[in-house]
């Protein structure tokens, strides 16, 4: 038996460290204890949708664009119930205030580097009012998170344009999420290594509803890491008490989806629980940090319409707070994954003069057993 063991992690560490893009689950850690959507991915629960643009150009650009489609529709015209929570506020969330004030989401959701939040703006404006049936529309308001790439990237040279934003809606699909050093993923930094876009979900048992839960992270933010208990920022003796040039300040965007039907107060108890999860990482949010969550419901009976004609809404039955637990460990769960696969899954980047590297998933392999 041991021989045997010994073997299979031996495997495990080859395969860590030949495979690129690699997730948590490839190295045989299974966090939490719910169990994860076919993809294990936000675009696991329906109608959901995620398109990058990813920039990587010269010695200089590394940068680029996430986009979530929150429905295949128009959503302005039919906008969804959405809420924000701030877990630390230094950074910028366009469109956070009237999505507060009213509890809706009536664009897509757009993350992207700290100096183009105005690029994206004009660009889903303008691809908004191009679509049919928008040319009375005078307001529309844009959600925009933002992480700062400006160590890997030439931010100030401000090299995103609209098109790239744009082109990130359009490729948008239902299908598995690229992650790592894609879309708004492609500059950023992680716990001193190289970070990235991570996502995935957990489904709620059907006594519970059968619920899906997903994620989506754009990870560039400090801390001391742990791995699914493991404290490998401390075994290491990497994290920012130890090692000068890691920066704990950055930010951390989690944008958290579901098809339970649930009203904006309730998304705001569910978009709290995201930061439990970036806590299990080991994540601080530091001074520096701006680690935002934007929760939404793709529920179609929750759906608002951009014209109503009554002066009353239709009736909607929502979840009630008593339900809510499993739904809030099933978003803390899916946090904390989607940090590791943005980890796992990005490669070691130079650009801007500077490298950071990836991970060393070979330095995980030696403490699975220990710590299982």
């Amino acid at each position: 038996m041991k021989v045997r063991t010994t073997l299979f992690l031996l495997l495990l560490c080859f395969f860590a460290m030949a495979q690129s893009n690699t997730r948590i689950r490839s190295l045989g850690i299974t966090p939490g204890v719910m169990l994860t959507g076919p993809m294990n991915s936000i675009t696991d629960v329906p109608d959901v949708a995620v398109g990058h643009t990813t920039k990587i150009e010269g010695d200089y650009i590394r940068t680029g664009v996430t986009a979530i489609i929150p429905h295949p529709g128009n959503i302005f015209l039919e906008k969804v119930p959405a809420a924000i929570f701030v877990g630390n506020g230094f950074g910028k969330l366009a469109g956070s205030t009237q999505v507060e004030e009213l509890g809706l989401i009536e664009s897509p959701i757009i993350l992207t580097n700290t100096l183009a939040v105005g690029t994206a703006i004009n660009a889903v404006l303008k691809y908004l009012m191009n679509l049919p049936d928008m040319e009375k529309v005078r307001s529309i308001n844009v959600v925009v998170g933002e992480t700062n790439d400006g160590t890997l990237n030439d931010i100030r040279g401000m090299h995103l344009t609209e098109k790239d934003v744009i082109q990130a809606i359009e490729n948008a699909s239902n299908g598995p999420v690229q992650e790592g050093n894609v879309g708004a993923g492609t500059g950023t930094i992680a716990f001193g290594f190289k970070g990235g876009i991570g996502s995935s979900s957990r489904v709620l048992p059907g006594k519970m509803g059968g619920y899906t839960v997903g994620v989506l992270v754009q990870a560039n933010f400090g801390g001391v890491l742990q791995v699914d208990g493991i404290p490998i920022g401390k075994i290491l003796n990497h994290h920012p008490m130890q090692n000068a040039y890691q920066d704990v300040d950055g930010s951390c965007m989690m944008v958290v989806a579901t098809d339970a039907p649930l009203d904006a107060r309730n998304l705001k108890r569910l978009a709290k629980r995201a930061m439990l999860g970036l806590a299990r990482t080991g994540g601080i949010a530091s001074n520096g940090s701006g680690d935002y969550v934007i929760a939404f419901s793709t529920a179609k009976q929750t759906r608002i319409p951009y014209r109503n004609e009554d002066f009353l809404l239709p009736a909607v039955q929502y979840l009630s707070n008593d339900r809510m637990s499993p739904l809030f460990l099933a978003a803390i769960e899916a946090t904390e994954e989607a940090i590791y696969n943005a980890l796992f899954a990005a490669e070691t980047m130079t650009g801007n003069e500077h490298t950071i590297p990836a991970f060393p998933l070979d330095s995980l392999i030696p403490y699975i057993k220990t710590y299982r």
